[in-house]
C-alpha cells in the first residue's frame, strides 16, 4: 500500500462517496417538509414560512430540481445538509448522518458487522486509489514517446493539450504488463483482477492465468462518478483492420462500476444544466467533449448506449428538461428513440436536433463552429414532431398498409406520455400529418389501451364505392360498356397516383393492363383476387361511362384535400417560425388548390 493510503485514507474517500450518494438520493422537498409545511408554486417551486425568522408571509423557497433553498427575507440560503444542519444545530458530520437516516440510507462503518462488510468496504477504498493511479499513469504515457501517434490523434480532433487535462485524457501502451507492473507494488492480484483494468486466460483445469493489461495502444478516457471519482475507462483503439480489435471497449462491472448506472461527463456538467435549465445528451464521449471544451457545458453522454431507468432517475434529480442530439445513422436514430421513451415515462419534456447533412456533434462543432451548433439546438424540434416525421420516412407511399405502419410505430410513444392533454395532441398531430382521420386514431388509441397493445390491427374492410366502380368496369366484356372501360384504363394509365391509397390497387393496375385476356387469372394475388371475386360477384350494374368520371372525381377531389392537409401543416409550421415570406407563398397557394377543388366539385356527374 503508498504511504499515506492506509486504512484511515480509504475510510475518508469511502466517506467522501458516501456524502455524495446521500445527497443525490435525498429529496430536499421532502426533508424540508419534515420540519415546515411547503406549498408548491410553480412547475418546481415550493414556498413556505422561513424557520429561521419570524414572517407571517411566506418567502422561504425550495427547489425542487435545483436541490436548494434560499430565503428571501432573511437571506440564508443553502443544500441539505446545510439546512438541517441549522435547523437542528449540528454540525456537517451529524447533519449527513440525520439527512442519511430520513432517507433510509445505512451508514458508512468503522466498526463492521462481518469481516465480509469489512472486506468489500476495503476493496471499495482500494480500487478508488487504483484507479487514480491508473488514470495519472495513463496522462503520464501520453505525453511520453509512445503516447506520439495518440497526441497526434486527439490533435486531429481539436483537442488541445488544456481540454486533455481537464477530462484526464490518457494512453495505454502497448504492453501487456507496463500497468501491472506499475501497480503490483500496491496491491494484492485479487485486487488488481477485481479492478477490471487486467484480463487473465482460462486454464484448462477451469481457473483463470496470469493478469495481463486490458488496455494496450488505446487513448484512455477516464470515466468519473457524480463526485468526479475515477471509476471506469474508456479505451479507442489507434489502430484499424481486423487485429485492432472492437473500436471502443469500456472497463467491465466492477464493485465501483457499473455502465447502466453512469452519465458521462454529469461530474462537470450538472452546475451547468441547472443554470441552462435543461441537459443537452448526446451518444458519444467525444461529441461530449468536443461540445464541453467551446463552452457547451450542459452536455452528458450515454456512452454509445440508450438511456436506463438508472440514468434516467439520476438525471431526474438535475433537471427534467432534455434535447437529444444522437447521431444519424440507423443505430443513433434507435438509440434515440427508446432514450425518447424512457425520459417520456419519467414526465420530461423532450425536444430532438437533427443536424444538417448527416453530422454527428462533435464533427458539425468543429467544422462549423458553435453559433452554428447553437441556432440547431434552439432549432430542435419536439418529440412529437420528430418521431411524426420519423414514421412518415419510415412508411412513405400513403396506402392504408403504409399508414398502419406508421401508427404502430408511433402509438407505443403516444401511451407512453402521462399528460392525456399532451398524448390527445401529439394523437391529433400525428392524424394531421399522416392524413389519418383523427376520430380513428382517437379510437384507435382508446382500443390499444383498453386491451393493453402497442399496435392496431388491420381489418378486413368491405370496398369503397369507387373500388367496385372500376373493378366492374375494368373486369367487363360487355362492347356495350366499352367506352366506360376505356375511361377506366386511361385514369389508371394516366393518373396512377389516384390510385395508390386504394386497397384494391394491385388488382386494378393487373386489370388495367390485361387485354383480352380472362380478369381472374390477371390478377395473381390472392387477396386481390377475392376483392375482383367480391366485385363480380356483387349483384350491381355495370358501371356507366358517367359513373367512371364520377369515381375519377371522386378520387381527384380526395387527392386535393390530401394536398391541402399538407398545405395547412407547412402553413401552421411557418407561423410558429414566423417566417412570413413563406407564409405568404403558402396561403396563396393553399387559395389556389381551394378554387380548384371547388372547380373540381363542380364537375362531379349529376346522381354520382
Amino acid at each position: 500500500m503508498t504511504a499515506g493510503r492506509g486504512p484511515y485514507a480509504q475510510y475518508r474517500a469511502i466517506l467522501s462517496d458516501f456524502v455524495q450518494s446521500v445527497k443525490q438520493q435525498a429529496d430536499i422537498v421532502k426533508v424540508i417538509e419534515g420540519y415546515i409545511r411547503l406549498r408548491k408554486a410553480g412547475a418546481q417551486n415550493y414556498t413556505g414560512l422561513c424557520p429561521f425568522h419570524k414572517e407571517k408571509s411566506p418567502s422561504f423557497s425550495v427547489h425542487a430540481v435545483r436541490q436548494f433553498y434560499h430565503c428571501f427575507g432573511c437571506g440564508v440560503s443553502g443544500d441539505v445538509f446545510s439546512f438541517v444542519g441549522k435547523i437542528e444545530n449540528v454540525g456537517f458530520p451529524e447533519a449527513v448522518r440525520t439527512v442519511a437516516q430520513k432517507c433510509g440510507i445505512p451508514l458508512p462503518k468503522r466498526e463492521f458487522s462481518s469481516p465480509e462488510e469489512a472486506a468489500e468496504a476495503r476493496l471499495r477504498g482500494r480500487l478508488l486509489e487504483l484507479h487514480e493511479t491508473a488514470a495519472a499513469w495513463f496522462s503520464e504515457q501520453l505525453q511520453g514517446p509512445e503516447g506520439a501517434l495518440a497526441r497526434e490523434y486527439l490533435s486531429g480532433r481539436g483537442l488541445t493539450p488544456q481540454g486533455i487535462k481537464t477530462f484526464g485524457i490518457g494512453y495505454a501502451p502497448d504492453s501487456f504488463s507496463a500497468l501491472r507492473d506499475r501497480l503490483g507494488a500496491t496491491a494484492d492480484p485479487e485486487t488488481l483482477r477485481a479492478s477490471g483494468l487486467f484480463s487473465a486466460k482460462e486454464q484448462g483445469d477451469g481457473s483463470l492465468g496470469p493478469i495481463y493489461d486490458r488496455f494496450r495502444k488505446r487513448v484512455m478516457f477516464p470515466i468519473a462518478n457524480e463526485g468526479g471519482r475515477v471509476i471506469a475507462f474508456t479505451a479507442r483503439t489507434l489502430e484499424s483492420g481486423d487485429k485492432a480489435g472492437p473500436k471502443y471497449i469500456n472497463s467491465p462491472e466492477t464493485p465501483l462500476y457499473s455502465k447502466g448506472q453512469v452519465l458521462f461527463n454529469l461530474d462537470k456538467a450538472k452546475a451547468a444544466i441547472r443554470q441552462a435549465g435543461y441537459a443537452l445528451l448526446v451518444e458519444g464521449q467525444m461529441d461530449c467533449i468536443s461540445l464541453f471544451l467551446r463552452g457547451i457545458k450542459h452536455v452528458i453522454a450515454t456512452s454509445g448506449t440508450a438511456f436506463t431507468e438508472q440514468q434516467v432517475a439520476i438525471l431526474k434529480r438535475h433537471t427534467s428538461n432534455v434535447v437529444v442530439n444522437f447521431d444519424p445513422d440507423a443505430a443513433g436514430a434507435k438509440a434515440a428513440e427508446k432514450s425518447i421513451a424512457l425520459l417520456t415515462e419519467e414526465g420530461f419534456n423532450i425536444k430532438v436536433v437533427t443536424l444538417e447533412d448527416g453530422l454527428d456533434p462533435d464533427r458539425f462543432i468543429r467544422e462549423r463552429g458553435v453559433e452554428a451548433y447553437t441556432v440547431a439546438v434552439m432549432g430542435a424540434r419536439r418529440q412529437s414532431d420528430y418521431l411524426i416525421e420519423r414514421a412518415r420516412q419510415m412508411f412513405s407511399g400513403g396506402s392504408a398498409e403504409q399508414k398502419v405502419k406508421a401508427v404502430n410505430y408511433l402509438l407505443p410513444h403516444i401511451r407512453r406520455i402521462p399528460d392525456k392533454l399532451v398524448r390527445d395532441q401529439f394523437a391529433a398531430d400525428a392524424s394531421q400529418k399522416l392524413g389519418i382521420n383523427s376520430a380513428v386514431l382517437r379510437e384507435e388509441l382508446r382500443q390499444a389501451a383498453l386491451r393493453r397493445r402497442d399496435h392496431i390491427e388491420v381489418r378486413s374492410t368491405s370496398l369503397t364505392e369507387v373500388e367496385k366502380v372500376m373493378l366492374k368496369a375494368l373486369a367487363i366484356t360487355d362492347p356495350a360498356h366499352e367506352a366506360a372501360r376505356r375511361k377506366a384504363v386511361a385514369a389508371i394509365m394516366d393518373q396512377p397516383e389516384l390510385f395508390e391509397s386504394l386497397g384494391a390497387v394491385r388488382a386494378l393496375q393487373n386489370l388495367a393492363g390485361r387485354g383480352a385476356r380472362d380478369p381472374m387469372e390477371v390478377v395473381e394475388d390472392s387477396a386481390q383476387r377475392a376483392l375482383l371475386a367480391e366485385t363480380l360477384l356483387a349483384e350491381i350494374e355495370a358501371p356507366s361511362e358517367t359513373d367512371v368520371e364520377g369515381a375519377i372525381v371522386s378520387l381527384q377531389q380526395r387527392q386535393f384535400e390530401g394536398h391541402l392537409r399538407d398545405m395547412r401543416a407547412q402553413i401552421a409550421e411557418a407561423e410558429r417560425r414566423g417566417d412570413f415570406t413563406e407564409l405568404t407563398a403558402l396561403t396563396q397557394r393553399k387559395l389556389d388548390l381551394d378554387r380548384a377543388l371547388r372547380k373540381l366539385h363542380s364537375r362531379v356527374p349529376h346522381g354520382a
